[in-house]
């Protein structure tokens, strides 16, 4: 298999740490991509990583469909049965997603030339991972590793890598005491992003 990846994207983080963690990395082959690449469209018509092309060369892509074959693959641990664990590790796994969603947005947004930004749209944005910060602090996060907590592990661990004078651990202390005990996980620190 083929991965599509870069260094600094949370979604294909978490496809990563699910690979590592279902003892599966060595079976792909990390190709680094930039989303201007017109080959990444091969692989995903939406022009976006992380891509995985399988082994008789059929694409899957958007992260959530890639973690969920690669557990599939592996005799599914991070996607709970059916029950109330799945809805939560899901809802879950959401509610990190569109935080990373809004935190993209924002990085772009920075990067469009003064003249041509929208503070209501940042703010907007901002409001986002914000309500998605206070709804996880009032969360009942336990050391269990599945598709939902891994994702938020990655989407705090995204805030702090784009927006480090924002300190989002003040206000939520229990949130912080997770994340830094979670965090220890080796498959976390092996994929830190960076540029």
């Amino acid at each position: 298999m083929k991965l599509r990846y870069s260094t600094t994207s949370p979604f294909v983080r978490k496809v990563h740490v699910v690979a590592i963690e279902t003892h599966q990395i060595d079976k792909i082959e990390l190709v680094k991509t930039v989303t201007a690449d017109p080959d990444l469209g091969r692989n995903n018509p939406l022009q976006k990583v992380p891509a995985l092309e399988l082994d008789d060369g059929t694409s899957l892509y958007d992260s959530r469909v890639i973690c969920e074959y690669l557990d599939t693959q592996a005799g599914a641990t991070f996607f709970p049965p059916s029950g109330p664990a799945r809805w939560t590790a899901l809802r879950r796994q959401a509610l990190a997603d569109g935080m990373c969603d809004a935190a993209v947005l924002r990085l772009m947004e920075s990067k469009r030339p003064e003249n041509f930004r929208f503070p209501d749209w940042d703010n907007r944005q901002k409001l986002k991972v914000t309500q998605g910060l206070a709804a996880l602090e009032a969360d009942h996060l336990g050391p269990q590793l599945d598709i939902g907590t891994m994702t938020v592990a990655i989407a705090l661990d995204y805030l702090d890598f784009r927006f480090k004078n924002e300190d989002w651990r003040k206000d939520h202390p229990k949130l912080a005491a997770w994340h830094k005990t979670f965090s220890e996980r080796a498959s976390l620190k092996k994929t830190l992003p960076h540029d």
